[in-house]
C-alpha cells in the first residue's frame, strides 16, 4: 500500500512524532521523538544577523540588558543579555517586545495633528510642530505664572505646566527635561517608570 509520493504505510506510520515518541527512547517526547526534517530545516534569526549590539531595554528603570541582532543594517531580533548582570538574558513581557517598538508598520513616523473641533488628523512636518508646541508652552507659562502667593512668599512658578515622562526615554533624556522643565517653573515632574 503506497502513500504520499509512494511512502509505504509502514515508513508513513513511522514518521509520525507520537510513534517514534511511544516506540523510541524519547517517551516525553521532548527530544528526538518530537523533531522532524521542516524542525531541522529551520533556523535562529540570531544566526542570521551580521552583527550583535549590546544595549539596555528602554521600558522601566531597571536596565536590563539586551542584544539587538541586525542585518543588512535592519533589527531583526532583540532578546536579553546572558552578560548583563542585572537581568542575567531575561527579559519580562515588556522588553520581550521591544523589536515591535522598532519594526511595527503602525509605528508613528510622521507628526499627526487634529485641529481643535476637528474630525481628521493631518501631517505636519517636524519644524512646524515644534513651534507650534513652543508658543504654547510660553502662552501657558505667560497666564498661569504666579511670583508670589497670596501671603507673599516668593513662588516663580507655574502649575499649567506638568511633565510625564514615558518609559521609554533613557537616563539622559531624562536629565534633559527634568532641567527644562524646572528652568520654565514646573514643578509637577514625572516619570511612569517609577509609578
Amino acid at each position: 500500500m503506497g502513500h504520499e509520493g509512494g511512502v509505504g504505510a509502514r515508513e508513513w506510520i513511522e514518521s509520525w512524532p507520537v510513534y517514534r515518541q511511544l516506540t523510541g527512547d524519547d517517551p516525553l517526547g521532548r527530544g528526538v521523538a518530537a523533531r522532524s526534517a521542516r524542525t531541522d530545516a529551520k533556523q535562529a534569526r540570531t544566526t542570521q544577523a551580521d552583527r550583535v549590539t549590546k544595549s539596555v531595554c528602554p521600558f522601566c528603570a531597571v536596565g536590563c540588558g539586551q542584544q539587538i541582532f541586525t542585518r543588512n543594517g535592519e533589527v531583526t531580533h532583540i532578546e536579553g543579555d546572558p552578560d548583563s548582570p542585572i537581568s542575567r538574558g531575561r527579559l519580562c513581557p515588556k522588553g520581550s517586545s521591544t523589536l515591535s517598538l522598532v519594526t511595527s508598520p503602525q509605528r508613528a513616523d510622521k507628526v499627526r495633528y487634529r485641529r481643535p473641533h476637528g474630525t481628521g488628523w493631518e501631517d505636519l512636518d517636524l519644524e512646524t510642530a515644534v513651534d507650534m508646541i513652543a508658543d504654547r508652552v510660553l502662552a501657558t507659562r505667560a497666564a498661569t505664572w504666579q511670583d508670589v502667593d497670596d501671603k507673599g512668599r516668593r513662588l516663580n512658578r507655574t502649575m499649567g505646566i506638568a511633565s510625564l515622562g514615558g518609559a521609554t526615554l533613557d537616563n539622559e533624556e531624562n536629565y534633559l527635561m527634568k532641567k527644562l522643565y524646572t528652568a520654565l517653573g514646573a514643578i509637577q515632574i514625572e516619570n511612569q517608570a517609577r509609578i
